[in-house]
C-alpha cells in the first residue's frame, strides 16, 4: 500500500526550460503556425499554445525554451516533443536531445484544519499576512524552500520546489510546523 501523503494536493503547473541549442527563426515560425503569438517590439520571445497537453511555451530566437501549464515532467517532455515537430515544418532540425529543468512547480491542495490565520501569523516566522488586502496568509518555508499561500478554510498552494520529493517534503514540514503552532494555541 502506498504511503499516504500528510496533504491532499494536486500539481498544477509546472514551469520548466530547455534548450534546443539551434537559432530559431521566429518570424518564419509566427508566419507558419496559427497557434503562435508574436510581438517582438513589445517581448523577444514567441508564444506557441500546444493543444495536447493543453501548455504554452516561450520560443526564443536562441532555441531557448520556457514551458509552463503542464502538470507532470512527462508532458513537458510530451510539449518538447510538439514544439520539435512544429520546427521540423519550418525546416530547423533538432538534433540535440533537450535537457529539461523543472523551475518551478505549483500545487493547490488541503491540510484538512481550521486555521487561525490571526494567530499562525502571530506564531509562526516568515509570514505574512494582511487580511484587509488578501484572506490568504503567506508561509515561507526556508527548508525546504518553499512558499505556501494558506487560507482559514485549510486550502493551499505551495510554489517554489523543483521536484516531487521536495513538495512531498515541504508538505510535510508544513503540517509539522501548522500543528506545533497550534499546540500553542490550545493551551
Amino acid at each position: 500500500m502506498p504511503k499516504k501523503s500528510p496533504s491532499n494536493y494536486k500539481v498544477q503547473n509546472i514551469v520548466a526550460t530547455t534548450s534546443l541549442e539551434k537559432p530559431i527563426p521566429l518570424t518564419k515560425l509566427a508566419r507558419t503556425q496559427p497557434n503562435t503569438e508574436y510581438n517582438p517590439e513589445t517581448f523577444p520571445g514567441l508564444v506557441l499554445r500546444i493543444k495536447q497537453p493543453k501548455s504554452a511555451v516561450l520560443v526564443f530566437s536562441s532555441g531557448n525554451l520556457v514551458c509552463t501549464g503542464t502538470k507532470s515532467v512527462v508532458q513537458v517532455k510530451q510539449v518538447i516533443q510538439e514544439v520539435i515537430k512544429q520546427l521540423k515544418k519550418i525546416n530547423v532540425k533538432i538534433t540535440a536531445k533537450p535537457k529539461i529543468t523543472v523551475q518551478n512547480i505549483v500545487a493547490s491542495g488541503t491540510i484538512n484544519l481550521k486555521l487561525n490565520l490571526n494567530f499562525l501569523a502571530l506564531e509562526m516566522e516568515n509570514t505574512e499576512y494582511e487580511p484587509e488586502q488578501f484572506p490568504g496568509l503567506v508561509y515561507k518555508l526556508a527548508e525546504p524552500t518553499a512558499t505556501f499561500l494558506l487560507f482559514s478554510n485549510g486550502k493551499l498552494v505551495c510554489t517554489g520546489t523543483k521536484d516531487k520529493a521536495q513538495l512531498e517534503d515541504s508538505m510535510k514540514q508544513l503540517l509539522k510546523n501548522v500543528k506545533v503552532a497550534l499546540k500553542n494555541y490550545k493551551r
